[in-house]
């Protein structure tokens, strides 16, 4: 069978998926909206061989095991099941992005084998597809098929449950700037995280309610390009879903001093003028939301706080790419 390598972005959540309402299909209990971002990407090449006995994962050049290498083999028996094929696959990922540091290297990795995979099965699957495909192995991951602004509809089942862009080409002056606080593995991954404060958060349900009220919100400000709407949503949003976490039991946080020292930096800029806002993820690291041209001026006050962090900007980025061969 011939060989596909597919690319795909990470993306950063403004507005959050935080919780299963489906556990074994991936949907979830709020509605998510995204930016896909440049910077960060994953390259996965797949092809599907007769003569292998077992499929065989590769993760920036070394063997996957344990659960990394059952979560791919999974996700690739739902690809065979989808072609009508039993051939063992092996997979070649790149990944450029810290992997289980709250950058979401899960969503790029899950839409890239998506993308690759399913061509290499000699599936021709339309995006959205390919969104629910992705959605299988990571729930985020349905967003990063697409570039821009994308929402992924919280749906009620395998159908309905799917990304789609809202807009796609984004020409105006947004950017993340990734204060990388940690880029070593989570103690508490994802998954076990959202489920367990989805289980014993009192206030749980108080933070689907609110997600799902700012997605309207949320569109709209990004169709008229309402940067303030856009942080502000996106800041109260993330530090709600943290708040369910302190608020589980026992309660957990994946936010350090210095993340905290990162938001309460983005603050005390807009008090001074400067447009940014705070959004974290399932990590310590924290996103500023902000316009390019405020970057160097962010930059300085982050040196002035926390002298040898790292930063990484990014703007929006594109959609899934696949390609026949090994290189993009």
């Amino acid at each position: 069978m011939q060989t596909y390598t597919a690319r795909a972005h990470t993306n950063i959540a403004l507005l959050k998926y935080w919780g299963k309402a489906n556990e074994q299909l991936i949907i979830p209990t709020t509605s998510s909206i995204s930016l896909t971002l440049d910077e960060f990407y994953t390259d996965t090449t797949v092809v599907f061989d007769q003569h292998l006995n077992e499929d065989a994962v590769f993760l920036n050049d070394v063997p996957l095991t344990g659960k990394g290498y059952k979560k791919i083999t999974d996700f690739l028996d739902i690809v065979r099941q989808l072609a009508g094929i039993s051939t063992k696959a092996h997979v070649q990922s790149t990944n450029h992005v810290p992997t289980a540091a709250g950058l979401a290297s899960s969503a790029s990795a899950f839409s890239a084998l998506a993308g690759a995979a399913s061509k290499a099965a000699g599936l021709n699957l339309s995006l959205a597809d390919l969104s629910r495909l992705a959605r299988r192995g990571s729930g985020s991951a349905s967003r990063s098929v697409y570039g821009g602004f994308v929402e992924w509809e919280r749906g009620t089942d395998d159908t309905s449950s799917v990304a789609y862009p809202l807009q796609e080409v984004v020409d105006w002056d947004i950017q993340l700037l990734t204060v990388i606080i940690n880029d070593q593995p989570k103690k508490v991954d994802s998954r076990g995280g959202m489920q367990h404060a989805l289980q014993t958060s009192p206030f749980y349900q108080n933070w689907v309610d609110a997600t799902n009220a700012a997605t309207v919100d949320m569109k709209i400000a990004i169709e008229n390009h309402d940067f303030q709407k856009i942080g502000s949503l996106a800041e109260q949003n993330a530090l709600q879903m943290h708040a369910t976490n302190m608020t589980a039991t026992p309660p957990f946080t994946y936010l350090t001093d210095k993340s905290w020292a990162v938001i309460q930096l983005a603050a005390q800029l807009r008090l001074k003028g400067i447009e940014v806002y705070a959004t974290m993820d399932a990590g310590p690291n924290v996103k500023l939301i902000s316009h390019v041209s405020d970057y160097q001026e962010i930059k300085l006050a982050l040196q002035s706080v926390l002298p040898d962090v790292e930063t990484v900007a990014a703007t929006p980025g594109p959609g899934l790419v696949v390609v026949a061969g090994d290189e993009i």
